[in-house]
């Protein structure tokens, strides 16, 4: 048998064509897929190729353009620049993409995504949140080099490149570690919060005794963020989860409660449930002659949620996952159920666990179009179709997007 040619590195001029889930756009060379990074559909472009696994498809970046696509702009960071080749920042997949184009390009992700995977034939648009494309992200995760620079590190690398700034954090949060050294191998966790106060967590990787395990310490900030949505203070833990676009909270509760519909007196289940932001607004829904169970993993969430949600004696609060939770047959039916899962997806076992209950509403909030589709296809399997879906570009210049689905049982 003879074996295939290792193509990583060699330069091939490909012409582009559509967008692909992941942050790249597909192309053809010699019977082969090459997905190429830093493109748009249409395009002809030098690509190289940074991995070849071998197989029938093989990775790369576009290293000059030469037919540019209409929505093509001049990124607005100099680490997205092509001319860096492997000295590029990772973090952004889509900042030669005009917003318009960029949403473009998701709703078609996630369009074909829903096609493939649940078989539906469902047009997507998705929406602009408040605030542009720049300045948009409150939280970000940086790693530290050999130097004790701090900085974000490129595509499927564990390199790390030095920053001064990153135009779509918000102002002053990366400057402020930008300007400082720090242990090498650290990694900082940076959050500016609602009151405008900037939180730095750096967790040390490499202790300083022998068999101590990395402890976090808090930097700058009280390391507790608070947030307002909807006239209701969160405590936060700075470290912990909160939607990193600004506008985010405030917007996508106001979908999930206009889907979740809950009457007063209903029966609601708020899984994965966070810090409570979603199981609050259920709460006022069902008022207090209803109930709201919220399901969360992370013990240190469980206890904000407590704290934030002290007013709401309806709220029953449960530390473990969703798997374990559900497996308690005592469980009193739910009216309505509200899942964010992780970007894996709420999967099979969850999705038969909810289904099991008969909710009339399921309001389902995902950040991945993939498994979005995957989780909408085994509702399918139980019963229950997609009634209504609203897309959102909360990760400008990124290839991520978040959707909101309603789905109704049958």
């Amino acid at each position: 048998m003879t074996e295939k040619p290792d193509w990583t590195g060699r330069r091939l001029e490909v012409e582009v064509g559509q967008v692909a889930h992941g942050g790249h756009c597909v192309a053809r060379y010699e019977g082969r897929v090459i997905f190429v990074r830093h493109t748009l559909p249409g395009e002809v472009v030098l690509a190289e190729v940074t991995d070849d696994p071998g197989g029938g498809f093989c990775r790369a970046d576009a290293v000059e353009i030469r037919t540019a696509a209409p929505g093509r702009v001049e990124p607005p960071c100099a680490l997205a620049d092509i001319a860096l080749g492997k000295d590029r920042c990772g973090g952004c997949d889509f900042q030669h993409a005009d917003p318009a184009t960029q949403r473009e390009l998701k709703a078609a992700v996630l369009t074909e995504q829903l096609r493939h995977l649940a078989g539906l034939d469902w047009p997507v648009t998705v929406r602009e949140l408040p605030g542009g494309a720049l300045r948009w992200r409150t939280r970000a995760r940086l790693a530290v080099d050999q130097k004790g620079n701090a900085g974000f590190r490129p595509h499927r690398s564990h390199r790390v490149i030095p920053v001064e700034d990153c135009p779509i954090t918000v102002e002053g949060a990366i400057s402020e570690v930008a300007d400082r050294r720090w242990r090498p191998g650290a990694e900082l966790t940076v959050a500016v919060d609602g009151a405008q106060e900037l939180h730095v967590t750096a967790l040390d990787r490499k202790p300083q005794k022998r068999n101590q395990r990395p402890v976090a310490r808090q930097v700058t900030g009280s390391g507790v963020a608070h947030e307002e949505v909807r006239g209701r203070r969160f405590d936060v833990a700075a470290q912990g989860f909160w939607q990193v676009h600004r506008s985010a909270p405030e917007v996508f509760t106001e979908v999930v409660t206009r889907f979740a519909a809950a009457e007063p007196g209903a029966v609601a289940w708020d899984l994965y449930g966070g810090v409570g932001l979603f199981a609050a607004e259920l709460a006022e829904q069902v008022g207090p002659g209803g109930s709201v169970l919220m399901v969360e993993s992370s013990k240190r969430a469980v206890e904000d949620a407590l704290a934030n949600l002290r007013d709401q004696p309806q709220v029953e609060f449960r530390a473990g996952t969703v798997e374990a939770v559900l497996a308690d047959d005592e469980l009193v039916a739910p009216d309505v159920v509200v899942l964010d899962p992780p970007r894996k997806g709420a999967g099979r076992k969850v999705v038969e666990g909810i289904a099991a209950r008969e909710p009339s509403r399921v309001v389902h909030v995902a950040c991945d179009p993939a498994a979005l589709a995957r989780d909408v296809s085994l509702f399918a399997e139980q019963g229950y179709e997609l009634a209504e879906l609203e897309a959102f570009d909360a990760f400008p210049m990124t290839h991520h997007v978040e959707a909101i689905a309603l789905l109704r049982r049958r």
